[in-house]
């Protein structure tokens, strides 16, 4: 789903000529801003339920530098959701299609005035049902990943 297109701004540029890394996760965060909208707990659905997300844990993967002025396009799919949390994964492409990153995340849904966990107000379900999903044995395959190195050859 074609959730949030914007472009490198030229302070999220480093020393080494291209978005700094603390910039990609800037961006995925903005997606999970634009992902709230899509389903219903913009600013005002957030007020009227009293709800909101978190986000629990996040992994993020670098696979191409992104220069100044440079076009992003975000693209979200559910991986898996239950009464309070969504799995997500947010791919990070170029106007040419290339991935430049990938951040996929445990978000959990918050009833505000509590703040604990809740699960979701019963009119963001089909909204949640809404968005692309991914079938559990064909997730992408960067999704589901752990970090670590390889295992020592002899």
């Amino acid at each position: 789903m074609a959730l949030l297109e914007l472009r490198v701004d030229s302070q999220w540029v480093d020393y080494n000529g291209h978005m700094n890394d603390a910039e990609y996760a800037r961006v995925f965060s903005l997606g999970v801003e634009a992902l709230m909208d899509a389903i219903g707990l913009d600013e005002a659905g957030r007020t009227r339920h009293g709800y909101t997300l978190y986000t629990l844990e996040t992994h993020l993967c670098y696979r191409r530098e992104a220069h100044e002025g440079q076009a992003l396009h975000l693209d979200v799919m559910l991986l898996d959701r239950d009464a309070k949390r969504l799995h997500v994964f947010f791919e990070m492409r170029d106007s040419e299609g290339n991935l430049l990153a990938t951040s996929e995340q445990m978000l959990m849904g918050i009833d505000s005035q509590a703040g604990r966990p809740a699960p979701f107000p019963a009119d963001m379900g089909e909204a949640v049902e809404a968005l692309p999903r991914a079938e559990p044995d064909a997730w992408p395959e960067l999704a589901g990943r752990r970090i670590g190195l390889p295992p020592a050859r002899r």
